[in-house]
């Protein structure tokens, strides 16, 4: 069974942008376009890999990284964000409660998301000389 990422994200155009990147992997790759609709396909689908955008509106980033919690202790989360200083203490306060997540900072590229998503879904990347 194909691993299966989870990318919540109120822009389409990243949304999009993550389908492209990832399209030529074995992933599965869905799309929520609000921190309630990433919940929903949460509780019916287990994600191997999740990238949460910070700033949306609604449930913002961080109320959404708890709501996963709650169902997935496990999955790996990457916040997508160029407004994490904005959410310093409430991720503080995520981590002071033990919810693991890891930042990455808009823009990125390709080759940055292809790295996290084979280091996270298929283990530690060697380096090739």
């Amino acid at each position: 069974m194909s691993k299966r990422i989870l990318v919540i994200d109120d822009e389409e155009t990243i949304r999009k942008l993550f389908v492209e990147m990832l399209k030529d992997t074995p992933y599965q790759v869905d799309t929520a376009n609000s921190g309630e609709q990433g919940i929903e396909l949460e509780q019916k689908t287990r994600y191997d890999l999740v990238f949460l955008d910070l700033k949306m509106p609604g449930l913002n980033g961080v109320e959404t990284l708890r709501r996963l919690w709650e169902l997935d202790p496990g999955v790996p989360v990457y916040i997508i964000t160029a407004f994490h200083k904005e959410f310093l203490d409430q991720l503080g306060s995520a981590a002071e409660d033990g919810i693991s997540f890891e930042i990455l900072h808009k823009p990125f590229g390709a080759d940055e998301i292809n790295l996290i998503v084979r280091s996270v879904l298929e283990g530690p990347v060697g380096f090739q000389q």
